[in-house]
């Protein structure tokens, strides 16, 4: 009759395995690249989230690396030590940093708000497994009427706060007088044998 009930809430949900290995394994990917091949992690983050700022970030990123790779090429120096392979270095370099450090919030962010708003039953793709209470006319049992809701006449009126009675002031006045008369009388020897 009764349905299951609401499931508990938990606080934050563990996420798996998978899920923390690809995340450390493209937030590497800008580092260990030199910042080279930091447009896989957005790529990563855009397949996901699939937003349309971060396809828009992972195009940048590309064009990016392509314009630094570039820029290494046009070195006229035998070993790019010159103004332009130092500018391609290090650009590549910033932006692999900058690009695994988004990467890493952007993802995680992504997946806590996943599982936030995660359902705990799945969706059913059909109807419901059972079939929806009908209404039925109210039945008179035992020859009675059927019950009605009570409704008050009036709203209940706020509490009110009342002085004392004069009745109470004087039980007040009379026990006064008995506890001062009580600690005037000297106290009575009691006897051990009683």
């Amino acid at each position: 009759m009764h349905g299951p009930g609401l499931p508990p809430q938990h606080g934050h949900q563990p996420t798996s395995g998978g899920v923390v290995t690809l995340r450390v394994l493209f937030a590497l990917l800008p580092l260990l690249s030199c910042g080279f091949f930091a447009f896989g992690s957005l790529l990563r983050l855009a397949l996901v989230t699939r937003k349309t700022h971060d396809w828009l970030l992972t195009v940048a990123g590309f064009v990016l690396s392509v314009s630094w790779l570039v820029l290494i090429g046009m070195d006229p120096t035998e070993d790019a030590s010159n103004w332009q392979g130092n500018l391609g270095a290090g650009g590549s370099i910033v932006s692999g940093l900058a690009i695994c450090v988004y990467f890493l919030v952007a993802d995680i962010k992504h997946y806590e708000n996943a599982s936030r708003t995660a359902h705990w039953y799945p969706a059913q793709a059909g109807p419901a497994p059972y079939a929806a209470p009908q209404h039925r006319p109210p039945v008179q049992g035992y020859g009675y009427p059927p019950a009605q809701p009570q409704v008050p006449a009036q709203p209940p009126m706020p509490p009110q706060h009342h002085t004392p009675p004069p009745r109470i002031g004087q039980v007040r006045a009379e026990l006064d007088e008995l506890s001062e008369l009580l600690r005037k009388q000297p106290p009575r020897d009691q006897d051990p044998n009683r």
